[in-house]
């Protein structure tokens, strides 16, 4: 996320590199890759509907990332090269559509500038009545969040960098991952053993697997299986990345490997053949917005007790040790514990104003509305930034005059309030469950880790 200057005025962004397309890609902070036409500053996916002089574009139904023509999108949707890869992750048994999306129904979620313009179109009375009440509901339900950075002996040569082998190392990464599976250590979920010695000590896995949602490169993975002996790994990621953990552990034999490339809120558990009878631990390091939500419904599915493969399931689960993060992309229809809100008088409307605000915990300033630096919107609608009414112009000078430290406070006060919600979730589900601060703040500002053990 980037800071708006002091001045309250968001910088304009860089200019491209010469012939490239001018489109500004909020997401990735830079602009499109693309060429240039020869009669435009844009390439032909980002070309104005006005000077194109063709239809407008819509995104493809197959991959919604992309756009095509609304006049040539029948014929796109039958030669589109996603489609073969869409139709066979649809016939894999783990692929469910919607399971794990805690009920919601399909389509995309609310994006950051509609958040945004929900806030907006609040009175300056609605609005800081808003605001007394999350103090209200922080200072009456908000679970105290503990400091627990813990580095175990069993992570020593990942903390020095000495791993013998070739893979990316930045210490700040490292710091995170030890004290996750630290954390796991202490809390049970991992146990000293007989059967590995790892710096001195006798170390083991409690567990025969670890599945790690939203799994990126796999480095947290890595850690467990070359610090605690974990033989048979499945890694969720629906991206695709290069410099990936999966070569060296692939290069060791002792090691059962399946990477699942599948969004969490499609996958069933139980489909996954490798992973049935096999006790495991779910793990995540920063699982964005609404994933976290899903993950637990993943893991611990509210229909469980339908069938016995459910219930097989779930007893198989060992614990979790998920850290959350990007509480601004939360969505109400995938929040695992709406039942905990609504007992607090928080409608739909304000849980997405309270995610918005909750990204002031972690940058100095979202309030600008023209700001070029916005959360991912999973929709591929080419937008431009939007500008405030006239009418709206109050509530943005309220937010201005807050106090840096006092919007932070905020923010912070929107998170403990949404992971609080999370972490009662999963007591209620029977789990053992804490959630802890699990690295300095100067390590990462995104330092939540929810962690729970199954008592069974």
């Amino acid at each position: 996320m980037g800071r708006a200057p002091a001045n309250g005025k968001s910088s304009p962004p860089p200019p491209p590199p010469p012939g490239r397309c001018h489109f500004w890609l909020p997401n990735k902070r830079r602009h499109c890759a693309n060429s240039s036409l020869p009669s435009s500053q844009y390439c032909g996916n980002h070309l104005p509907e006005s000077a194109s002089g063709a239809g407008r574009r819509v995104p493809c139904p197959v991959d919604p990332s992309h756009t095509v023509l609304e006049e040539n999108l029948e014929a796109h949707v039958g030669k589109c090269p996603l489609k073969k890869q869409v139709a066979a992750l649809a016939a894999q048994p783990y692929y469910s559509k919607g399971i794990s999306s805690g009920g919601a129904e399909a389509g995309r979620g609310i994006t950051s500038a509609e958040k945004r313009a929900a806030v907006y179109r609040l009175t300056e009375d609605e609005f800081r009545g808003l605001l007394r009440k999350i103090r209200s509901v922080h200072t009456a339900a908000a679970m105290a969040m503990r400091e627990s950075y813990l580095i175990t002996g069993a992570c020593h040569k990942w903390m020095g960098g000495q791993v013998d082998r070739k893979v990316p190392y930045q210490e700040k990464h490292v710091a995170q991952q030890a004290s996750i599976v630290g954390n796991m250590e202490e809390f049970g979920l991992l146990c000293k053993g007989r059967t590995e010695v790892v710096a001195g000590e006798n170390v083991a896995a409690s567990a025969q697997a670890v599945v790690e949602f939203g799994a990126g490169r796999g480095y947290l993975t890595q850690v467990l299986v070359d610090c605690y002996g974990i033989r048979n790994v499945f890694l969720i990621e629906r991206r695709s990345y290069k410099l990936k953990a999966d070569r060296s552990l692939r290069q060791n034999e002792d090691v059962t490997l399946e990477r699942l490339r599948i969004d969490i809120e499609d996958l069933n558990l139980h489909g996954i053949e490798a992973l049935r009878g096999l006790k495991y631990l779910a793990i995540g390091k920063h699982l964005c917005g609404p994933a976290t939500d899903m993950t637990m419904t993943c893991c611990l599915p509210e229909q469980y007790g339908q069938t016995e493969e459910r219930v097989h399931g779930k007893r198989n689960l060992q614990g979790l040790a998920l850290a959350t993060c990007c509480h601004h992309l939360c969505q109400w229809k995938h929040y695992a514990n709406k039942s905990f809100l609504s007992g607090l008088s928080i409608t739909e409307e304000e849980f997405h104003a309270m995610t918005w605000f909750s990204s002031w915990a972690v940058d100095g300033d979202h309030s600008s509305p023209d700001s070029y630096v916005e959360v991912e919107d999973t929709s591929s609608e080419i937008r431009e930034p939007e500008k405030p009414d006239l009418e709206n112009i109050g509530i943005e000078k309220i937010i201005r005059s807050i106090p840096t430290g006092e919007r932070a406070s905020l923010g912070f006060m929107c998170k403990d309030i949404i992971d609080t919600g999370r972490l009662l979730w999963l007591r209620h589900k029977g789990l053992v469950a804490d959630l802890v601060s699990y690295v300095p703040s100067n390590i990462s500002p995104e330092n939540r880790l929810l962690i729970a053990k199954c008592t069974s």
